[in-house]
């Protein structure tokens, strides 16, 4: 029950402090005993000689790991400086639509990094799989799985209150029109009436299904690096024994946009805000799924904002913000449980909680079958017949 503001300032002073001891060590290789590591400091409200006094309670704040997370920002291309100034320098901004976890969730003031508290068996289930995901990072910077920057935790008043810092995936300064988290399950994927009523709601799998009956279409390149991604992201997640992980997506329809904008003009001027040039690699949907793109480096990304360029069945222009999220959930007993006895009472097919790898196969099925398809190319007349195949099946 901490204060939100008292939570906000703790976090700044424990990572002023935890970024700023570190960067008087010298780099090194990452060893396995780093994952283990926590280093705590006790942060008196009247300061100490290595803290400074501020206005809360006394608290101690922990960081898990920070040669291996340094190591992560390191490959994100994440200076210390930027990830304090990022972080520290201005109050950080707290978003009202908290999960359905109910965790707390703040922004950086830039847009660049999303702070989310975990509760303490997803904080713990993170720590395993730090050596697995540093093995997975080296061979693979480019992930739509969420890039963690750090694991810390507050202890204030006999609570502990663990935080993850992780990449944004939803700049603040590109309108959403539309959000889904989609698990490629129909069994009660539906957005609930309270959900509905929210100013940005986050619709499910039916609601996709319902909306966008003909799914989201990308041209050739991009639909193939997007399944690529997915599938070798699934194999990690299986791998770990993950699941009930989504994949958001986020769309911002351009054209819709510019309506909106036309609109607005004679009355008030709407917010133009550029979104600032990412400092974190990799960190935009485009640079996930392909990094540098074929057409010249990244240049042609800069008027798409890190949106990755889509048409919906009317041909609008649309931007789509995506990334896994929810991978902190580990099919643990309490899952087995829960498949078991909905099996029993429903098709076990539909129900969310799986077997990890019926899990993931599942998920991509939906994604690369229902949610994205292939702009299927206007077939010449010599063609008809050869091109057949591409035109996509109305579901």
């Amino acid at each position: 029950q901490t204060t939100s503001s008292a939570l906000k300032g703790a976090i700044q002073l424990g990572i002023t402090h935890t970024v700023g001891s570190l960067s008087t060590k010298p780099e090194r290789d990452v060893l396995m005993q780093d994952f283990y590591v926590v280093e705590s400091i006790f942060f008196p409200s009247e300061g100490s000689n290595l803290t400074p006094a501020h206005h809360y309670n006394d608290f101690r704040f922990k960081t898990y790991a920070p040669v291996a997370f340094r190591y992560f920002r390191e490959l994100f291309g994440i200076r210390p400086d930027d990830y304090l100034y990022s972080l520290c320098n201005e109050p950080l901004i707290e978003l009202s639509n908290s999960g359905a976890s109910g965790s707390l969730f703040y922004v950086s003031s830039d847009d660049e990094f999303i702070i989310k508290t975990v509760q303490h068996k997803e904080a713990e289930f993170l720590q395993k799989l730090l050596p697995g995901y540093y093995m997975n990072l080296n061979q693979n910077p480019r992930t739509l799985l969420p890039k963690f920057y750090g694991l810390y935790c507050v202890q204030a008043g006999g609570k502990n209150i663990r935080i993850v810092v992780m990449n944004n995936l939803l700049p603040r300064s590109v309108k959403m029109h539309l959000k889904y988290d989609l698990k490629g399950s129909t069994y009660k994927r539906r957005a609930s009436q309270k959900e509905r009523e929210k100013v940005f709601p986050t619709y499910k799998d039916l609601d996709f299904m319902q909306d966008i009956p003909d799914g989201l279409f990308l041209d050739s390149d991009m639909y193939n690096a997007l399944c690529k991604t997915l599938q070798r992201d699934c194999l990690v997640l299986q791998s770990f024994k993950i699941m009930d992980y989504s994949l958001l997506v986020a769309i911002h329809n351009i054209d819709l946009a510019q309506r909106e904008h036309a609109m607005a003009d004679g009355t008030s001027q709407t917010d133009t805000r550029r979104p600032a040039a990412q400092k974190a690699l990799y960190s935009t949907a485009m640079e996930s799924i392909q990094g540098e793109a074929r057409r010249g480096g990244t240049i042609e990304t800069d008027d798409q904002m890190g949106g990755i360029p889509a048409r919906n069945a009317k041909g609008e222009r649309l931007l789509l913000y995506i990334g896994i999220i929810d991978v902190l959930q580990s099919y643990r007993f309490v899952k087995k449980l829960e498949h078991s006895w909905k099996a029993l009472v429903h098709d076990g097919d539909t129900v969310s909680v799986h077997r990890p790898s019926f899990y993931a196969e599942r998920f991509q099925r939906f994604m690369c079958n229902t949610a994205f398809k292939k702009i299927p190319l206007k077939p010449s007349p010599s063609k008809k017949s050869r091109s057949g195949t591409t035109v996509p099946r109305r579901s």
